[in-house]
């Protein structure tokens, strides 16, 4: 009998990323397990698992945006999971939320990722499956095995797909530049470099840009999307400076505040995002493309002992 016939591998999924386990599940080639949320009138809340999974392989399917309610929630299963006797218990957090919070950058805050970390793995989380985080350094912050998964596999075929004449690649600001040149490299293109600075938090003080952008066909490239005004404010800049067309490339959409309006009236022709989070609503200016093939090919590979080297092969 093989290792996975002695434990079987069962998919549940939280709240807050209902709609993209449902296509992972889908991809993978079964339905969701069963778990129910109970909710209670002081606001209180308890996660229950509505069918056996002693000895099961279990991925929990949850994302962390708004963390408040969907960490507690994803912190809860694990901790049913765990105490019904699951064999292994695999985290799959398509957005790591507070990964922004990776270091002291000024004295007396949190680091909030790496309380995050310690969170999970004290409930009793065997392994983490994420995509993209904020700073590829937080998956030390782990002392559970990490698998980080890169959206370029997903971005590249679509902007090869654009046919784009002039194609650059830009970074919005100097922390993105080494992905911007790790993104650039599948294209062979050039980078260039939008200097920002910052009077607080979400709030630009002046942008300007290094490197030539004139008749060129922009990709800005960024990990995340919060209220879009960097990306905006950008594009706006690129186009001034004689570009031909200006693109962003976002791996997870949070999109918080005016962010839709912002985009819909900035110089961009579109942004392409994952379904890492699920949008508010839809924009015309927003492509989103899914990651769930991903993980699923993923979650098999995890299951099976194999290597998730292939999935980083970009086609």
């Amino acid at each position: 009998m093989s290792f996975h016939q002695i434990n079987p591998v069962k998919l549940f999924a939280g709240n807050g990323t209902r709609e993209l386990a449902e296509k992972i599940a889908k991809s993978y080639g079964q339905d969701l397990g069963d778990i129910v949320l109970s909710r209670f009138s002081d606001g209180e809340f308890q996660p229950s698992f509505n069918e056996t999974i002693r000895g099961c392989n279990i991925f929990l399917i949850q994302s962390t945006s708004q963390p408040y309610d969907n960490l507690i929630e994803l912190l809860l299963m694990i901790d049913a999971a765990k105490r019904a006797s699951a064999h292994y218990i695999t985290v799959v957090m398509p957005y790591f939320g507070m990964a922004r919070q990776d270091r002291k950058d000024r004295p007396r805050v949190a680091i909030g990722a790496k309380l995050m970390a310690n969170l999970i793995t004290a409930a009793g989380a065997s392994r983490i499956m994420t995509m993209d985080l904020h700073a590829a350094q937080i998956q030390g912050f782990f002392d559970i095995p990490v698998d980080h998964l890169d959206a370029s596999v997903i971005f590249v075929p679509y902007i090869k797909s654009l046919n784009l004449a002039n194609l650059t690649v830009a970074s919005p600001d100097m922390g993105g530049s080494y992905r911007a040149r790790t993104f650039a490299k599948f294209f062979n293109a050039e980078v260039v470099i939008c200097d920002k600075r910052r009077k607080r938090a979400n709030e630009i003080e002046s942008m300007s840009i290094i490197g030539d952008v004139t008749g060129q066909d922009i990709v800005l490239i960024d990990d995340i999307c919060d209220t879009a005004g960097t990306l905006a404010k950008a594009a706006g800049l690129i186009m001034e400076n004689g570009a031909k067309s200006v693109r962003a490339v976002c791996s997870h959409a949070v999109l918080s505040g005016n962010a839709y309006e912002t985009i819909e009236k900035s110089a961009l022709t579109e942004l392409i995002v994952t379904d890492t989070i699920k949008l508010k609503r839809e924009s015309p200016k927003i492509k989103v493309l899914s990651t769930a093939d991903l993980f699923a090919k993923a979650i098999n590979i995890v299951d099976e002992h194999g290597s998730i080297s292939d999935l980083f092969a970009v086609k």
